[in-house]
C-alpha cells in the first residue's frame, strides 16, 4: 500500500513546536520529505533526530516566518534541493493573549496575535504559492482554534487573529484554485499534548489553569468529552496534504472533538 505523502516535499513552519514536531513526524512517516523552518535550532533537531529514527527524511532550518526575505531564501533553497514544494503548513507562535476582557486589554496584546497571525501566514503562504502556481499544483494549510466564528467569552485576541487569517486563507483559496493549488485550514484547540505550564501561562497570564484542570475544562465542554490528540490533528493535517482529499480547498476541518459544532 502506498503511502499517503509519497514523494512529496513539505515546509512546516514552527516545525520544532508541539504541534509542529508532530504532524512532521506523521508527515515523515507517510512518505513526505519535510523541512523543519523555526527560530529555534534545538526543538527542530529534535524532531529532526526522531524523524531520522523512523527512517524518514527531514531537514532544518533557522527561519523566521515573519521575515520575508528569509522566508523567500529558505524557499528557493528548498526547491533548489528538492525540486518543488507540494507543501507548505504554518503553526508557528502568534503571541496571543486571553483571558482578560477586551475592554481591558492593551491594544498591543489584542494586535500583537493579529498582525503576526496574519503577516506570518501571508508571507510564508505567498513565498509557497508563486511557486506552486508554476508547478500546477500544492497544498498550503493552516490552523486555528474556530475562535474567528465561535465567539467564547475570555478568548482575548485570539478570535480576531483567527477570523484575520482565515479570511485571508479563503480568498488566497479562490485565487489559487484556477492553478490547481489547494488552500485547507484546520480547527483545533486544547491539544493535550500540548498543555504545557509554560505555554498556558504565556497565553492567559499567571491566573491560567494548571495542564490538568485546563484538559478537564475543555473536555468538559466538548461533545465527545475530550481534548483533541496530537494524532487526531496531524492524520487529518496528513490527509487533506495528499491527493486524496484533491477536490477540497477553502474550507476548514473540524478537530475540536465537538467543543465547535460548525
Amino acid at each position: 500500500m502506498s503511502k499517503l505523502l509519497e514523494g512529496k516535499n513539505a515546509i512546516i513552519y514552527g516545525g520544532g513546536g508541539g504541534i509542529g514536531g508532530g504532524v512532521a513526524r506523521v508527515f515523515a512517516r507517510e512518505g513526505a520529505q519535510v523541512f523543519l523552518a523555526g527560530r529555534t535550532r534545538e526543538k527542530l533537531e529534535v524532531v529532526a533526530s526522531d524523524i531520522a529514527d523512523a527512517d524518514g527524511l527531514a531537514e532544518i532550518a533557522v527561519v523566521d516566518a515573519l521575515d520575508e526575505q528569509g522566508v523567500d531564501e529558505h524557499v528557493r533553497g528548498v526547491i533548489a534541493k528538492a525540486g518543488s514544494i507540494d507543501v507548505s503548513l504554518n503553526l508557528i507562535n502568534r503571541g496571543d493573549s486571553q483571558g482578560t476582557p477586551l475592554v481591558e486589554m492593551a491594544t498591543d496584546d489584542l494586535l500583537r496575535a493579529v498582525v503576526n497571525g496574519l503577516q506570518g501566514n501571508f508571507i510564508t503562504a505567498r513565498a509557497a504559492g508563486r511557486h506552486m502556481i508554476e508547478q500546477g499544483s500544492g497544498v498550503i494549510l493552516h490552523l486555528n482554534s474556530a475562535s474567528g466564528v465561535a465567539a467564547m467569552p475570555g478568548m482575548g485576541s485570539t478570535g480576531p487573529a483567527d477570523a484575520a487569517t482565515e479570511t485571508f486563507m479563503r480568498y488566497l483559496a479562490a485565487e489559487l484554485g484556477p492553478h490547481g493549488v489547494r488552500v485547507c485550514g484546520i480547527w483545533t484547540a486544547g491539544v493535550a499534548e500540548t498543555l504545557s505550564p509554560g505555554k498556558l501561562t504565556a497565553v492567559g497570564g499567571p491566573d491560567a489553569p494548571a495542564p490538568r484542570s485546563a484538559e478537564e475544562m475543555i473536555a468538559g465542554m466538548a461533545t465527545l468529552r475530550r481534548t483533541p490528540r496530537l494524532a487526531d490533528v496531524a492524520e487529518v493535517a496528513t490527509f487533506l496534504a495528499s491527493d486524496r482529499a484533491s477536490g477540497m480547498t477553502g474550507s476548514m476541518t473540524n478537530v475540536t472533538c465537538g467543543l465547535v459544532l460548525r
